[in-house]
């Protein structure tokens, strides 16, 4: 479905004004983001979000503009299981704080980038194989239950197949240089674990890609709402991460509610195609998706309200295999 020209300049506009903003002018100087800074730009994000979304209503109707909403709730969604990579990646480098929002916003500049190539491609995809929707739902019930069981895991990043490969095959420093990704030494142009971790959280966020834009496909066709909506969600996942990073420890059931949200967006998509009619519509699936999000957040804070302070050990990190449990040696009989 093509939307008029002025739509995508006026949503690119916006998108570069942010970056431009956020790159050139809040970030010359790198320092770490304090938990109340962030909060504060997360409400700026999410106002602007709602804020085209009024847009999208007055302008596309109605029913985009709940699927725009569904969208944007499933990705923020969705994407809060990057958090918990981002924890676990910068954890394991000892990304100094003050450093860590360069990587995020270098990652989010990739991720602007690489969605709107998936989403183009999924797009075109659906529209020439429409079979090509039973494959994504099929998928996002899959990666739902996989991502069940990965809840518990501890990733091996030390042994991470990704960071190996780049340890072998590219000149890296041994500590870091500040801010920067690459440094010349001895007339020798090297890497620096900043830029690995970059790579790391780029991978990531790809993968994720995977998982989330089907998940809107299955709300809505339409190129223009599943890539804008997918956007603002990025845009605040930085700031997002900088305020709920030391609390992240206390979302130890949103694994589980997300895991479940995807599984039922793929099965609403499986069966809306099999029919060719909207049997569960986009009000119905948001009003779950809600109601399952805030449960699980919820029973999350109230089971680990009396909890010490701890740093996230699990989850799932791209190219890194769980860890082995050590057996517990049982005592030898007497």
């Amino acid at each position: 479905m093509d939307r008029p020209l002025w739509m995508w300049i006026i949503f690119f506009a916006v998108v570069a004004l942010l970056l431009v903003f956020d790159l050139g002018v809040l970030h010359r100087k790198y320092k770490p983001i304090e938990v109340k800074e962030a909060l504060l730009r997360s409400a700026f994000y999410l106002a602007l979000a709602m804020g085209f979304n009024v847009f999208v209503f007055l302008n596309l109707g109605r029913q985009p503009g709940y699927e725009f909403f569904m969208g944007y709730l499933i990705e923020q969604s969705l994407s809060l299981d990057n958090l918990f990579v981002f924890m676990l990646i910068f954890t394991h480098f000892g990304v100094p704080r003050q450093y860590q929002h360069r990587v995020l916003l270098w990652g989010i500049l990739g991720a602007v980038i690489l969605r709107g190539i998936m989403i183009w491609l999924g797009s075109t995809l659906i529209q020439e194989f429409t079979w090509v929707t039973y494959v994504f739902g099929a998928f996002l019930v899959i990666t739902g239950i996989k991502l069940l069981f990965a809840a518990d895991a501890e990733p091996d990043v030390t042994n991470n197949r990704i960071i190996r490969y780049m340890r072998k095959n590219f000149s890296i420093t041994k500590d870091y240089e500040g801010e920067k990704f690459f440094v010349v030494r001895n007339g020798k142009r090297m890497m620096t674990p900043l830029f690995l971790v970059l790579i790391l959280i780029e991978v990531s966020d790809l993968v994720f890609a995977v998982d989330s834009i089907p998940a809107i496909f299955a709300v809505t066709s339409d190129p223009f709402i599943v890539y804008t909506s997918n956007i603002f969600a990025i845009l605040g996942l930085r700031s997002l991460y900088f305020a709920l990073a030391a609390f992240l420890y206390r979302f130890e059931y949103l694994k589980y509610g997300l895991s479940a949200i995807l599984t039922l967006i793929g099965l609403k998509m499986l069966v809306n195609h099999y029919f060719s009619s909207p049997i569960i519509p986009t009000e119905i699936s948001l009003i779950v998706t809600v109601t399952i999000l805030i449960f699980s957040a919820v029973l999350s804070l109230v089971k680990t309200r009396r909890s010490p302070r701890k740093v996230v050990t699990t989850g799932w990190v791209p190219g890194s295999t769980p860890k082995k449990k050590k057996k517990k040696k049982e005592p030898k009989p007497e």
